[in-house]
């Protein structure tokens, strides 16, 4: 074997200056810039059924809105969960093993889910169980920031790690504005099967599609085979495996099946989750959210642990380590404030914008209000989504930058008092949108406190990756940084669960409000841990 040359490298000296610059610089930069498009198509993946939720309510799916929230919130969940073995995954598999395995599983659901969308008669658990296996493209980012930073020397680590997370998080945008755009063409002919006709308004990023134009859903799930296929290929001969790191992957099948058995391992838990969860028929309806997200975090790590082997024991008692830092827990809860909302409000904001300003909300004859009379002024989500992630993932750099020069733990402070405000006005206002007949006059005001909520989390993003790095030493800071991003990844279940109920209940603002409350929950445990005069560890 050579020692630059090759899949596997034996011979990675980042810190020897020499060394990086003859060598170590043109390989770890190749392995960034396959990395980035790759997080980037996971991110789309993942976040994909907020879009194609919307788009099937527009064609008339036989599923209630409710239901289709759910989708949207099974995708959000499986994809936190699989970011807990993702973790372990680089140094028990090697770094291209993982990321062309990862990458290339990514077929699998966005083959399933542009068959499944042909299909309007298929039931509820079909597109449940597409939504499920996309959360494969929510556990990459776990393997992929954990891989980038063995390639460069610590002093750009978080130049590459920015990058890495930062352009992966455009996959958001990226999906929010391809897949309304395929969803307009036969992309592949035949061979992708026939249009539907829109039974209500869509829309695209140049603005409204009229209801009775034919349109490709299935496209939202074949489109990506487009940027797939590539990727994969590129990741299979271009990126490498560092022996330093992973010094016992054990040939490359031997690591496809280690990567293979970790992700069924997680899913076996969020499935019998989701099963205890989810209402009949499609589960038993025994366990409400916060007592089915609990449990599946818990048993995820309980199985991890009872099936670890070789030196996944070592990492796991590192993993585990972690929980008895109290800083552990302040920084996880400060993550779900940023990165939560980010990933949460991404999922959520298509279908919540649908169905608040889609709808003319009038009194019947009883003065009742109803919520189904069809709005002729309605905005289309889906020329509008995408504006909140694209403002997000674009600031978090500078969330980063702004902390290394302040700090980060006032960086956060300013935006969760920011959060707070936002949430809570943008909350008043689709109180006022739900119950109007013409609910667009607030769709400005909504979309603009979206917008400020967006950016406050993206610098939010950057400000506590920032902190994580100041409290913990580098043997912690890995752990620490792959448990708060698996669980901050649960954003993108809270938050359409807890957006759709309160919008079936009538009362869309107090899902608002309650993010609001714990925004200043947070606000007031980043004081207590580190600004006040008093705190532990003082960040400024």
């Amino acid at each position: 074997m050579k020692t630059q040359s090759g899949v596997d490298i034996a011979d990675w000296r980042p810190e020897d200056e020499r060394f990086w610059e003859t060598t170590g610089k043109k390989i770890a930069y190749r392995n960034l810039w396959i990395s980035v498009p790759s997080l980037l198509c996971g991110f789309a993946v993942w976040g994909m059924w907020g879009i194609i939720t919307v788009q099937m309510l527009n064609l008339g799916f036989p599923f209630t809105q409710a239901e289709l929230f759910t989708l949207t919130a099974i995708s959000g969940l499986a994809g936190a969960t699989m970011r807990i073995p993702a973790s372990f995954l680089i140094r028990l598999a090697g770094g291209r093993n993982t990321i062309f395995l990862t990458t290339a599983m990514l077929l699998a659901p966005a083959i399933g889910t542009g068959i499944a969308l042909q299909h309007k008669e298929w039931p509820l658990w079909v597109f449940q169980l597409m939504a499920l296996w996309s959360g494969v493209g929510g556990g990459n980012f776990a393997s992929s920031m954990s891989n980038i930073s063995t390639f460069f020397p610590k002093r750009l680590q978080g130049t590459a790690l920015g990058l890495n997370a930062g352009l992966g998080n455009f996959g958001v945008t990226t999906m929010q504005i391809v897949i309304p755009l395929v969803m307009t063409m036969s992309l592949f002919g035949g061979f992708a099967g026939e249009s539907m006709t829109l039974v209500k308004d869509s829309g695209w990023i140049f603005g409204k599609i009229t209801a009775g134009t034919p349109t490709w859903i299935q496209n939202a799930g074949f489109a990506w085979l487009l940027s797939l296929i590539p990727l994969s290929i590129l990741c299979y001969f271009g990126m490498n495996n560092l022996k330093t790191v992973s010094p016992d992957i054990g040939g490359t099948i031997g690591a496809f099946l280690k990567i293979i058995w970790l992700y069924t391992l997680s899913f076996v838990p969020a499935g019998l989750g989701l099963y205890l969860y989810l209402p009949k028929p499609t589960g038993l309806g025994l366990l409400n959210m916060w007592v089915a997200m609990p449990l599946i975090i818990i048993s995820t790590l309980l199985v991890l642990k009872l099936t670890a082997f070789g030196t996944m024991k070592e990492n796991i008692s590192k993993q585990f380590a972690i929980f008895s830092n109290k800083h552990t827990w302040s920084m996880t809860a400060l993550y779900i404030v940023t990165f939560g909302s980010f990933i949460g409000f991404s999922m959520a904001l298509p279908l919540a914008i649908t169905v608040i300003f889609g709808i003319s909300h009038v009194p019947d004859a009883a003065g009742v209000m109803q919520h189904t009379l069809k709005n002729p002024n309605a905005v289309s989500a889906l020329t509008y989504a995408w504006i909140g992630p694209f403002v997000g993932a674009l600031v978090r750099p500078i969330g980063g930058w702004i902390s290394d020069k302040v700090g980060g733990s006032i960086v956060t402070q300013i935006i969760s008092a920011v959060m707070v405000v936002a949430s809570g006005w943008v909350g008043y206002v689709m109180m006022q949108a739900y119950g109007s007949a013409t609910p667009e006059q607030y769709f400005s005001t909504f979309m603009w406190l979206f917008v400020l909520l967006f950016a406050a989390s993206g610098i939010g993003n950057g400000s506590t990756f920032r902190t994580i790095g100041v409290i913990f030493d580098r043997q912690q800071a890995g752990p620490v940084l792959g448990w708060t991003s698996a669980i901050a990844a649960y954003g993108a279940f809270i938050a359409p669960v807890v957006i759709g109920a309160q919008i079936k209940a009538g009362t869309p603002q107090m899902a608002m409000y309650g993010f609001a409350v714990f925004y200043a929950l947070c606000l007031v445990l980043n004081w207590w841990f580190y600004l006040r005069a008093g705190s532990e560890i003082k960040n400024p």
